[in-house]
């Protein structure tokens, strides 16, 4: 129920955004229409439409987004000719006949006073077909969990429910706008003109979304800042994002969220270890299950191989295997992919041998031992008793110690309390952090997670937007604030990545922290491909990072995180330029 009250206030607060603006003139083009046959049925049109579209986009992959494009298509003709009819009735009904008659029994110009609701109902599939509202962060986390937990009722009614927030404030809007339009017909007798200005808002709204407007610079414009307010709801009720990788915590144990627990027979619990089926592969061990682990303390870790919050977590959990798994550990690490190619076998592989990770590993591809744990974040640690009842977890990095205590504290137990059965050296482990597994300068942290793929990406600042899944030639502005980015050269701008067609092309970012990160992979053949770097224009020197040189140059060579630059003094804005001499495929940026 709460995250039902979330989605609609999330939704009512999208009469706010400019992203609205596009489906306004096909809402208002009915306000002066009886509101129950014709704006009422509308609405939920376009609510039910929305739903359901959203969900198929968000759990079916690439054929529904496909799918989609021909439908906004359709809906983009229909529209249109809707326009048409109240600008040019008598010119439309001699060129077009048949189709503007379509379009004549939609926009119901020949009986008024009786609209009908069957085609008020097909206007509104038809907004709902192209509405694209800006995904801030309560539409954010509604689309992340669709994702992540698949098709399911809970599903489609936390989508229908953003849907209905946003028709309740357009039913507002158009109560208000019928009153204004019934005015200005009475007291100036305009009602053709009216109409026909409509008709212009109409056919300029068709337009706009099929250049991309809706989804390109009207998401980047904040008339109203409801990112700042959806984030104060999610905190206010406490909502998390499934599956939102914690980039920069504050510090030690500042993920260590509350879980839902029992205390039976004096002992704290999380409740049961839920089954390890459905990894479509398992690394250095065969499958493991919860009733084959009955007697053994288990670690269970949550990560991805170009997760950097993973990568400094990670000397931590190899060095509690290597010193506790002969006295009855046993880690699990659970490979819960981010990006597609985290999903290739080989891949994995290759990032779990030149990671030294000796333990089991399960690929998670579909998330279902993540959906049995209920996780959140990446990375995640549950630690489960000899009992198999989860005991005790933490979230993101951080609170190492209070980590090893806990599994020394069950190992005891495990052992009938003797903690003459343990290891005589209760030093905490030191491992090796340097490189990338060095710990984040959170207090220098000014900059977030950002994506290039068009599905998450903010602050885009490339002049006219993304163009989706087309090539497109891109320019830097000259100057970038804080935290905007640009492209430069021909790139394709895809859900989760941007792919460099065309060797030359450039990724500039303005951003204040002590590391940069950037997850690279290079293009579907394989070749690798060159880059320099730069910073404020010139060449890194000293503060290069782990994979390029003082000169600034590199190769990807695999699909991964690279870090590009390190600060060794003291941390200010910055500007990061890195130029690709070949084609390349870049993903997500990371800071610490």
């Amino acid at each position: 129920m709460t995250f039902l009250i979330l989605a609609y206030l999330g939704g009512v607060l999208t009469i706010l955004s400019p992203c609205i603006l596009p489906v306004l003139p096909f809402v208002f083009a009915r306000a002066d229409q009886p509101f129950v046959r014709s704006g009422l049925p509308m609405l939920l049109g376009m609510a039910l439409t929305f739903a359901l579209v959203a969900t198929l986009a968000a759990v079916g992959g690439a054929w529904a987004v496909h799918a989609n494009v021909y439908g906004r298509w359709l809906a983009l003709l229909i529209l249109a000719l809707f326009g048409l009819t109240l600008l040019l009735p008598r010119v439309a009904d001699r060129l077009m006949q048949p189709l503007v008659a379509l379009g004549a029994r939609l926009s119901n110009r020949g009986d008024a006073d009786a609209p009908s609701t069957l085609s008020s109902v097909v206007l509104g599939i038809g907004t709902g077909l192209l509405w694209a509202p800006c995904a801030g962060p309560i539409l954010g986390l509604v689309l992340t969990g669709a994702a992540l937990h698949g098709a399911n009722i809970g599903t489609f009614g936390l989508l229908l429910a953003y849907a209905a927030g946003a028709a309740t404030s357009l039913a507002l809007a158009l109560f208000v706008g019928g009153r204004v339009f019934g005015a200005l017909k009475r007291s100036l007798g305009a009602g053709e003109w009216v109409r026909r200005g409509l008709g212009v808002a109409v056919l300029v709204a068709v337009a706009a979304i099929a250049l991309g407007a809706d989804t390109g610079w009207l998401t980047r414009l904040s008339l109203a800042r409801t990112n700042g307010v959806e984030q104060s709801l999610i905190d206010a009720i406490g909502a998390r994002s499934p599956g939102a990788a914690p980039s920069a915590p504050a510090g030690e144990g500042a993920m260590m969220a509350a879980k839902p627990h029992a205390t039976v027979d004096g002992v704290r619990s999380e409740g049961e270890l839920p089954p390890l089926d459905g990894a479509v592969a398992w690394l250095n061990s065969p499958p493991l299950t919860r009733e084959g682990l009955r007697g053994k303390v288990v670690l269970v870790d949550f990560w991805t191989y170009s997760c950097v919050n993973c990568l400094r977590t990670l000397p931590y959990v190899r060095a509690w295997y290597a010193k506790y798994k002969d006295q009855g550990l046993v880690v699990i690490g659970v490979h819960a992919p981010e990006f597609a190619f985290e999903k290739d076998e080989t891949n994995v592989r290759r990032a779990v041998a030149d990671l030294a990770v000796d333990y089991p590993v399960a690929l998670d591809n579909d998330y279902a031992i993540w959906r049995g744990f209920n996780n959140e974040y990446w990375p995640a640690h549950y630690f489960i008793d000899a009992q198999g009842r989860i005991r005790h977890h933490h979230f993101g990095e951080g609170a190492y110690e209070q980590s090893e205590t806990w599994i020394r504290e069950l190992l005891e137990e495990a052992r009938g309390g003797m903690p003459g059965a343990m290891p005589m050296d209760a030093q905490a482990v030191q491992p090796d952090t340097s490189g990338l597994a060095l710990a984040p300068a959170n207090a220098d942290v000014g900059s977030p997670e950002t994506y290039l793929g068009y599905e998450r990406a903010e602050h885009f600042a490339s002049p006219g937007g993304a163009v989706h899944d087309a090539a497109h030639d891109y320019a830097v502005p000259a100057t970038l604030p804080l935290n905007a980015w640009g492209l430069a050269g021909t790139w394709t701008v895809a859900d989760e990545k941007a792919r460099l067609d065309k060797p030359g092309g450039r990724v500039v970012f303005r951003f204040h922290a002590r590391d940069l990160n950037l997850v690279l992979g290079p293009m579907a053949d394989g070749k690798p491909a060159r880059f320099v770097v730069r910073i404020d224009g010139a060449r890194p020197g000293d503060d290069h990072g782990v994979d390029t040189d003082a000169d600034g140059q590199g190769t990807v060579t695999q699909q991964k995180l690279y870090q590009l630059y390190r600060a060794k003094g003291a941390v200010n804005d910055r500007t990061f330029e890195i130029e690709f001499l070949d084609p390349v495929e870049a993903f997500a940026f990371t800071f610490g």
